[in-house]
């Protein structure tokens, strides 16, 4: 016996050695860039390279915002159901990994039998009956020979699949933090604005107070007493429709947070005078096309590819034999009482199985092209990736340089503004004009007061697009940086396993 389990051995160890010389398929080469995206258009050039921190939206330095995105890091679902998402794919990793082991087992049953009299076997003995109680135990093992490969590359392929899933999950947190800072200045867009609407409002009511007293005492029209209340009027009902909006963002923003719409977010979190917006973040000069790869989407394209040419190389391998050895050991008696002794030891070592496809009607010639084509699939629709995420970046980069030249022309505009309804409400105090000519002035300055807020708020919104577009922020280690935020029990302490 023990000469024919060290054959046994050594040949299965011959196998494996061979096996590990042997891979079907090409081994994966990421797709590079065309060097005509090396770099940015819209961005200005330096030597060196860029560096700003971590988290981008630190960058505007807002305490507010900075711990809306931690408790939305902490308590948004979508994030737990990323972390679940990942996960699950590192337990399909796990799975495939199995397939490299052996595998082993061991069993144990119990039988009574009692057989005819009436049967071929029963007659031949003189028509004895053959009964009795059976007790087993036994040991199993199996083992697959991956000598061309195939079960390495389902490994490849799960590992690659687990990855991008992280990948996924750094996009969802991406998109998470995008869609709080964006929501949270709106909002702040829309109180800069209230506070316009507000005052605005205080003064439609002056003028028609005084308007009226004119009228009352002869110095005025009805009709421009007519003009106030409706300048009045619309200003009540613009004030109205920007605290509906304002409203609708707070509970968007708290269902994004992970708190119910019905919470005052902003009171709970020591809210400032919003009143006034921050200037945005300046922007470096010298931002590399190259930190385009810290994008979760673009990452986890990549081993999306790595993944589907693995599964090329397992299509491979089904026309390659497969070999299986198999072993059993184990004891067998009739009495319970004597399966421990010696004679009782049952044993069988193989079959060394080598299973060869002849013909399968063409299916595995089929998996093969599918999974090819895949594969195919998957780098066009890569590269068309690229390139959204090309446009996205220089999108928010021409939007960023626009709408500061955008802010500087409305300034001169609110400033001109500003001092025609002065002139205007000089003239008519005076008497040398209409009221006409003060309700156009406070209508364009009003117009220029607020365009000049949600230019601010554009502004605002191009630097948070900006840095979704770059992945997160400008440092490679931005995504890593978000996952870091999320508590143990999200991440399972499984990360590490990537």
């Amino acid at each position: 016996m023990f000469k024919t389990l060290t054959r046994s051995v050594t040949a299965a160890a011959t196998l494996a050695m061979l096996s590990a010389c042997t891979t079907v398929g090409h081994d994966f080469v990421a797709p590079k860039p065309e060097a005509a995206a090396a770099h940015f258009r819209h961005a200005e050039a330096q030597s060196g390279e860029a560096t700003l921190p971590l988290d981008s939206w630190t960058l505007f330095g807002d305490a507010t915002l900075n711990a809306l995105e931690l408790r939305a890091l902490q308590d948004n679902p979508n994030v737990e159901a990323a972390a679940q998402r990942l996960m699950e794919a590192q337990a399909q990793l796990g799975v495939a990994r199995s397939d490299q082991g052996v595998k082993l087992g061991v069993g144990a049953s119990t039988s009574y039998s009692h057989t005819s009299e009436n049967t071929t076997q029963a007659i031949m003995l003189g028509r004895h009956t053959i009964e009795g109680s059976n007790y087993a135990i036994d040991a199993s093992l199996s083992y697959e020979v991956d000598l061309w490969g195939r079960v390495r590359r389902a490994v490849e392929s799960a590992d690659a699949q687990a990855l991008a899933a992280r990948y996924d999950r750094d996009g969802v947190l991406l998109m998470l933090t995008h869609q709080v800072a964006t929501t949270y200045f709106q909002l702040r867009g829309l109180d800069a604005e209230i506070a316009i609407l507000e005052r605005a409002l205080d003064t439609r009511r002056e003028s028609e107070q005084l308007v009226s007293a004119r009228f009352d005492g002869g110095f005025s029209n009805e009709l421009d007493l007519a003009r106030t209340r409706v300048e009045r009027a619309n200003a009540e009902a613009d004030l109205q429709e920007a605290r509906r909006q304002r409203l609708t963002l707070e509970h968007g923003l708290a269902v994004l947070v992970g708190a119910s719409p019905n919470t005052p977010l902003l009171a709970d979190m020591g809210r400032a005078a919003h009143a006034e917006l921050p200037e945005p973040p300046a922007i470096p000069v010298g931002l590399p096309a190259s930190l385009l790869a810290q994008r979760p989407d673009l990452a986890s394209s990549v081993s999306n590819l790595r993944a589907l040419n693995a599964q090329v190389g397992v299509a491979e391998g089904a026309f390659y034999p497969s070999v299986n050895l198999t072993g059993d050991y184990g004891r067998a008696s009739e009495q319970l009482r004597d399966l421990t002794s010696a004679s009782s030891k049952q044993y069988s070592i193989g079959p060394l199985s080598l299973s060869l496809p002849l013909f399968d009607g063409g299916r595995n010639k089929a998996n093969l092209s599918a999974s090819q084509a895949r594969y195919e699939q998957a780098v066009a629709n890569h590269q068309n990736k690229l390139l959204t995420a090309l446009r996205e970046v220089e999108d928010a980069l021409s939007d960023v340089q626009q709408r500061r030249l955008q802010a500087q022309a409305q300034a001169q505009a609110q400033q001109a503004a500003a001092r025609a309804y002065e002139v205007a409400e000089a003239r008519y105090e005076r008497g040398v004009s209409s009221y006409l000519d003060v309700t156009d002035a406070q209508r364009s300055s009003l117009a220029a007061d607020r365009a000049s807020v949600q230019i601010r708020t554009q502004r605002l919104l191009a630097a948070v697009n900006l840095a979704r577009a770059l992945g997160g922020g400008w440092s490679p280690e931005a995504s890593a940086t978000l996952a870091s935020k999320l508590p143990a029990r999200r991440s399972g302490g499984q990360d590490d396993k990537l």
